[in-house]
């Protein structure tokens, strides 16, 4: 019996929910841990360039200037 697209995509969306899991246990703990602090400082990042686009007071602006150089310096000491 001839399967239609839809279960095929099930069945491919089911494959890589499987992949996703294997390489998350591959992680180690240090490794894991790096990787959720890192994302986090991308997520902060991207926050305060959302509000660097609307921001209209000077000190304001300045405050997440600073606070953008700051996430940067972090994510380079994590490389």
């Amino acid at each position: 019996m001839a399967r239609g697209w839809e279960s095929k995509s099930v069945e491919e969306q089911q494959a890589a929910a499987s992949t996703q899991v294997e390489s998350k246990q591959r992680l180690t703990p240090e490794e894991a841990a790096w990787k959720q602090e890192r994302e986090a400082i991308e997520l902060s990042r991207r926050h305060v360039l959302q509000q660097l686009q609307v921001v209209q007071s000077p000190r304001h602006r300045q405050m997440l200037e600073i606070a953008l150089s700051d996430l940067d310096e972090r994510l380079a000491r994590l490389g």
